[in-house]
């Protein structure tokens, strides 16, 4: 069965990247008398910069003090593209698949701004405060913090999400999951009632409000911190009125019969080598016994008294437990397995 793609569910306007490549303005650095000093200065910093910007906190390395012109009275500053250049070196050393995308969305932050701004701003000159606080998040995020509790939101399905440490950080492997949702329910002859287990942040059970209007949706979540997290998002996106939180275990707090029942529920074996970005995510967002298994076999067991007629589940899963999940979908009279853009089976579809 294709899937149907993202873009052709988002109905967003395309998105522009702008980057500039203008050449630094003559005497951008203070006086003419001054310029090749600062140069030399400048070639100086660039080079000693991801051993300042991140790793020394000493104060005789501050900013003000590696900032200065020697000889003379006009201030040296580190720019945007500097610092840029530096941090992303120093993210690649540490292990960051995407060290460049990770320093530009830091340095956003740090400085207040778009991402796309940056590009438009390559010769703006940080000040202390701007370059103390991009030094802490650098360092944070080499140490294996995720970006988006760093910055505090994520996108998904082209739409923006609160994050913090409460919840999982919303994966793009998810969205196969709600692209298939959002086609099921547009298939639809008339409203449906969805169900969304382990909601976290919300992102599921907003993205599916979002773009299949006709769906009311229920959402369950075990932790009380995660529903204030997602309470947060249903209000950003006005959809009080359609998507529902309740606390508890799978489809215990949840009234009713059900259209569509989706989950991403822990799906990760105990033991298992992950990155540190995953690792600092809910414990209890990853794990689960039977090698990962254990909680989706419950919900596989549960979720047919709940459907009606016609019903479907979509359940995120790892390749790791796909077999075993497989095999405990017979209760349903069909099931498929959807791939991510990875290859990878991610999502199975059980319905009778």
């Amino acid at each position: 069965m294709r899937r149907s793609s993202t873009a052709s569910i988002l109905r967003d306007q395309p998105r522009m990247f702008l980057a500039s490549s203008r050449p630094r303005r003559p005497g951008a650095y203070g006086a003419e008398a001054g310029v090749a000093s600062c140069a030399r200065s400048v070639t100086h910093l660039r080079d000693a910069l991801p051993r300042v910007l991140v790793v020394s906190l000493a104060p005789a390395v501050d900013a003000a003090n590696l900032r200065r012109n020697p000889g003379s009275s006009h201030a040296c500053q580190l720019t945007v593209i500097e610092v840029l250049k530096a941090a992303s070196g120093h993210l690649q050393k540490n292990h960051s698949d995407s060290a460049r995308l990770d320093a530009e969305v830091l340095l956003a932050q740090a400085l207040g701004l778009r991402r796309l701004d940056l590009y438009l701003q390559f010769d703006r000159s940080l000040s202390d405060d701007e370059l103390t606080r991009y030094r802490g998040l650098v360092k944070r995020r080499a140490h294996g913090d995720p970006v988006a509790y760093l910055v505090g939101h994520k996108e998904f399905m082209a739409l923006d999400f609160e994050v913090t440490p409460a919840v999982l950080v919303p994966n793009p492997d998810t969205e196969v999951l709600v692209q298939r949702a959002v086609s099921i329910a547009r298939q639809a002859n008339g409203p449906l009632r969805a169900a969304d287990i382990g909601t976290g942040s919300g992102c599921i059970a907003i993205a599916i409000a979002h773009y299949a209007p006709g769906v009311d949706v229920w959402a369950s979540d075990v932790s009380r911190e995660a529903l204030e997290v997602a309470a947060r998002n249903v209000a950003r996106y006005s959809l009080g009125d359609r998507v529902h939180l309740a606390c508890g275990d799978l489809l215990d707090p949840l009234p009713g019969q059900f259209d569509l029942v989706c989950a991403n529920l822990p799906y990760i074996g105990p033991g298992t080598d992950l990155p540190a970005e995953v690792t600092a995510q809910p414990a209890r967002a990853l794990y689960a016994a039977q090698d990962g298994a254990a909680i989706v076999l419950r919900l596989l067991e549960v979720a047919p008294a709940r459907l009606n007629t016609g019903g479907r589940l979509l359940v995120e899963v790892s390749p790791e437990i796909a077999s075993a999940v497989t095999e405990a979908a017979r209760a349903f009279n069909n099931h498929e397995l959807h791939r991510d853009l990875g290859g990878h089976e991610r999502v199975l579809e059980a319905w009778s």
